[in-house]
């Protein structure tokens, strides 16, 4: 910790933003094959977790804003309420801005959007939260069993057809879009979850890392063996829709998965910023991680902007997708370090506060 601040949760966002930058250059890039099996293993490892991890942490940041407002009376709540809703509203114009500039794989207005559901929500209880979670992605399951997913998208998945319409907006932002609340408000929800929990308790953190983990793990395993067995009986196609832990589509399977994968590393990432013999090494990560919202913004407008402008953008190989993202988070750490010698907040967050 520092002054309070657990910034383990810092180190898990640097690495989700890493993870995201990877997967994000990667698409753009039109280098999702193309190189050894190992790398595409890696570069796939990224596919849906980072992003996961990334508003599981929004969710645990949500849980720590309002923790007075959870033990204060009504005025108390409805002040944390209006600040989020402000925060809302930042969010969703820095998405559409994204969005207008042609980034169609934008996180931040899901990201609105889950703030705006989760401001009703402060005061309910654990079960509660873990309660809706659960119908979330339960609905979502009934949803992707009985309407078409592929409707809105192109043949390559790259290109949300009638985006800008009234119609296939909500399609995108709640059914099939990149993140769609159905069912990643879960994801949210068990950030609230987690962002409750105590975390000087190390036994409750052994439980669950370890608790994850095996979860993780088997329910990887079972996926394939699933698919194995679904090939025969249902075709290679259905199989893979209903077993895979893909994140397109986010079936329970994936749920599931990066659920667990999300909490695992986050509880690892909380361990190894206590750790003393790390604390140099990760203090680099835990500056990027507390300016995310800047990085996030950057690594769209500079990293891609840049590839963009020397007419380098699409066609890459898969090596140099890879290669770039490293170089260009590396650069993102320099200047998230010049930067927090002298300002507390990255250029976004310390905005978003002012206004």
């Amino acid at each position: 910790m520092s002054g309070g601040r657990i910034t383990g949760f810092d180190l898990a966002r640097a690495f989700s933003i890493f993870g995201m930058i990877i997967v994000n250059f990667k698409i753009s890039m039109l280098a999702d094959k193309g190189g050894p099996d190992w790398l595409i293993t890696f570069a796939g490892l990224f596919e849906g977790r980072a992003s996961a991890v990334f508003v599981v942490l929004a969710g645990i940041g949500f849980s720590i804003m309002t923790r007075k407002a959870r033990q204060g009376n009504r005025s108390e709540m409805q002040k944390s309420r209006n600040l989020v809703w402000k925060r809302s509203i930042y969010l969703l114009l820095l998405g559409f801005i994204l969005l207008f500039l042609g980034w169609s794989a934008d996180i931040l207005h899901y990201y609105a959007l889950f703030l705006f559901l989760a401001s009703f929500l402060i005061r309910a209880s654990n079960k509660m939260v873990l309660s809706i979670a659960a119908v979330i992605v339960l609905a979502s399951q009934f949803f992707l069993l009985n309407f078409d997913y592929t409707i809105g998208w192109n043949a390559s998945f790259h290109t949300y057809t009638d985006f800008w319409t009234i119609k296939g907006f909500m399609r995108h932002l709640w059914f099939n879009g990149y993140h769609p609340a159905l069912p990643w408000f879960s994801f949210f929800l068990v950030g609230m979850w987690m962002g409750r929990m105590d975390m000087a308790d190390h036994h409750a953190r052994r439980k669950w890392l370890t608790t994850s983990l095996i979860i993780a793990i088997g329910l990887e395993i079972i996926s394939v063996i699933a698919i194995k067995i679904g090939s025969i009986y249902l075709g290679g196609e259905a199989a893979v829709y209903l077993f895979q832990t893909k994140p397109m589509p986010p079936n329970i399977w994936y749920m599931a998965t990066a659920t667990s994968t999300a909490i695992a590393f986050i509880l690892l990432s909380v361990y190894v910023a206590e750790m003393r013999g790390a604390r140099r090494f990760v203090s680099l990560f835990i500056q990027t991680g507390q300016m995310a919202l800047t990085q996030y913004v950057l690594h769209v407008i500079v990293g891609l902007g840049f590839l963009e402008a020397i007419g380098i953008l699409e066609n890459q190989s898969l090596p140099f997708a890879v290669l770039y993202s490293t170089f260009y988070f590396a650069a993102a750490i320099f200047f998230s370090h010049i930067w927090s010698l002298k300002f507390d907040r990255g250029p976004l967050e310390a905005l978003m506060r002012k206004l």
